[in-house]
């Protein structure tokens, strides 16, 4: 395998759960050396959460963990002893990069702040990824991504016209934004030190990134007053827009009309005699009788192969998807011929499913490089090659409970 582009920068991670461990997993699939800090006495939450291979529990069988930490290194480092520090100082001055999710004020609880670093690495990339940034009268405040899609306003705007909130689920912000927009400034930083040899402090408060992806919301209200609703897969401008049964028990096909053409394709596949009818002959009398329009959709789609009237209606330029559950999407033929699952040799789960990188780099490849670690299995690799121990010195601080 060809180096990934990041090959040479080197990450010592100490995310953990959602949004940070993706971030950091993007890295590490790009070809950078991440190691993630860890402890047997408070682990990653994601260690602890299901699903587990096999239905059995452990610190290193959770799929959750093993699917948002491929390519990293783990080292086992009980940062509650003293001597934690000085071992976790020595890695990050090898590093380019240091990066946290926690807490604003937890890292400089440690003697790990930011101008505690700068103290031995001026030129360190420092990336805090708290709930709210590391500013402002609510800094200090706690949650995940049920919250962030609660204070985003994202929250608001998904579910059904009077019904409640229903949101996207409750970690949308930790797996698509927050990751992201991390990753893209953890680049910007990294290509300035290159160029300038300065490092820099890189906040990103969570929920901006999920408030960035409302832009025309927001703007509506700023510009016309309007608040916008909640109503469901409907769309302000076209009609149909939903998702309609097909055949089989919980089975459905997500459809939009955009055009003229594409209304008149749809027609004449499922039941041409809704061209005559003058209600739903342009885009606008379609929305004002969506209810109906939806109801005859439905019968239409209720008795038809969900994958074959996919294709139908995909061959006539309509634009239509099958609503997939997991089987199906592990399955999906485009995304096997796109490459997006691999299979790695797990040291305890064996043979296990991996998602790829969401991009494919021709020249330099981003792809998982190893499994999700052990708790602490590179504990020794890390210590003989970053900080040039030998066996006798590793093997004290493991008795003295250092590296653990």
């Amino acid at each position: 395998m060809r180096p990934g582009p990041l090959q040479g920068v080197k990450v010592t991670d100490f995310t953990w759960i959602g949004a940070g461990s993706f971030t950091t997993k993007l890295l590490a699939d790009l070809g950078a050396d991440v190691v993630k800090l860890e402890t047997a006495t408070r682990p990653d939450t994601l260690r602890l959460m299901p699903p587990f291979k096999d239905k059995i529990t452990g610190l290193n069988r959770s799929g959750y963990f093993a699917d948002r930490n491929t390519s990293k290194r783990s080292v086992a480092l009980n940062m509650k002893h003293p001597k934690a520090r000085a071992l976790a100082q020595q890695m990050i001055a090898q590093s380019h990069v240091v990066i946290n999710n926690f807490t604003p004020g937890v890292m400089a609880k440690f003697g790990l702040g930011y101008e505690d670093i700068c103290s031995f690495k001026p030129d360190i990339i420092f990336v805090a990824m708290s709930l709210l940034g590391a500013s402002g009268p609510e800094r200090d405040y706690l949650g995940y991504g049920h919250m962030i899609n609660a204070m985003s306003g994202l929250l608001r705007l998904s579910g059904h016209a009077g019904r409640e909130p229903t949101g996207t689920g409750t970690n949308y912000p930790d797996h698509i934004p927050n990751p992201t927009h991390a990753v893209f400034a953890l680049l910007a930083a990294l290509r300035h030190l290159r160029r300038t040899g300065e490092g820099q402090y890189v906040d990103v408060a969570q929920l901006e990134p999920a408030v960035a992806l409302l832009g025309p919301t927001l703007l509506e209200w700023t510009v016309n007053g309007v608040d916008r609703k909640r109503h469901g897969n409907a769309h302000e401008s076209c009609a149909p827009h939903g998702v309609y049964p097909t055949l089989g028990d919980d089975r459905w096909i997500a459809l939009a009309v955009t055009d003229a053409a594409q209304w008149q394709a749809l027609a004449a596949l499922l039941d041409p005699s809704w061209l005559a009818n003058p209600q739903w002959a342009d885009s606008e009398g379609r929305r004002r009788d969506a209810a109906a329009l939806d109801a005859a959709i439905s019968v239409a789609t209720a008795d038809r192969e969900g994958q074959a009237l996919m294709r139908e209606l995909q061959a006539r330029h309509v634009p239509a998807g099958v609503v997939q559950d997991s089987a199906d999407v592990i399955r999906d033929p485009q995304l096997v011929h796109r490459q997006q699952w691999v299979r790695l040799q797990h040291p305890e789960m064996g043979d296990s499913l991996y998602s790829a990188p969401p991009m494919h780099l021709s020249a330099t490849p981003a792809w998982p490089r190893r499994p999700a670690p052990l708790l602490g299995q590179h504990t020794r690799e890390v210590c003989h090659e970053w900080l040039a121990m030998d066996d006798a010195a590793i093997d004290q601080l493991i008795a003295e409970q250092v590296l653990v």
